[in-house]
């Protein structure tokens, strides 16, 4: 039985044994924007990609950083990378669907993430950090949840069962001068996630040789 996909890049991920070099950074990029939230429901001609909702939290989380503490590349780049399996899946499951969908599928995706965290060099959430990164998830969700998908604030509350404040804003707006709340084509989406991978994977290397530059003698 075939348990792989395979990447438009020509690569083979093995679903059941996935390993770090099964994808390259253009496949997850275009799996992500292809990937949509909310069943792919807007309000919008366009559905939301996860790649789009995904930069969005990097920006969120970077944002509520305290100031003088700006988060390290690493933890910017585990943010962005937070539903990167469901790029490599190519599905978003909605929340009343999965828990129908029981622990095979549960373990193909944890395998999934590992994978992600093992490729990308990410440290493992600590329950503090894992907590930081849900606050900015729920907030860009109960946004979404408004502006995107069309709920009511109150739905949001008591239907959605989202606690999270609903942003006036789009984060996205100021850095990619874009209209607010608004979808991006899949071209797009999947062209700026892999240029914010990028450059977050650059700013880890420069650290990395600074680091090494200041500890020549270090193991």
């Amino acid at each position: 039985m075939r348990a792989w996909v395979r990447m438009p890049s020509g690569k083979r991920l093995d679903l059941l044994n996935p390993t770090p070099f099964d994808w390259d950074d253009a496949d997850l990029a275009l799996g992500l924007a292809r990937t949509y939230r909310w069943g792919g429901h807007t309000a919008w001609p366009l559905p939301l990609s996860v790649a789009q909702h995904s930069i969005s939290v990097m920006l969120l989380r970077r944002a509520a950083a305290p100031a003088g503490a700006p988060l390290a590349p690493v933890i910017e780049l585990r943010e962005l990378l937070h539903d990167a399996e469901e790029g490599l899946l190519g599905f978003d499951a909605v929340s009343p669907l999965k828990p129908f969908l029981g622990d095979g599928f549960r373990a193909l995706t944890r395998r999934l993430e590992q994978t992600v965290f093992l490729r990308y060099g990410l440290p493992a959430w600590t329950p503090a950090e894992h907590e930081r990164h849900k606050r900015a998830d729920r907030l860009a969700a109960a946004s979404e949840a408004v502006h995107v998908a069309g709920w009511s604030a109150k739905e949001v509350r008591d239907t959605l069962r989202i606690r999270a404040a609903v942003l006036q804003d789009d984060p996205l707006a100021a850095v990619y001068d874009c209209r607010p709340w608004e979808p991006w084509k899949p071209a797009v989406a999947a062209e700026r996630f892999l240029a914010a991978l990028e450059s977050l994977q650059q700013r880890i290397d420069a650290q990395e040789r600074l680091t090494d530059e200041k500890n020549p003698h270090a193991s």
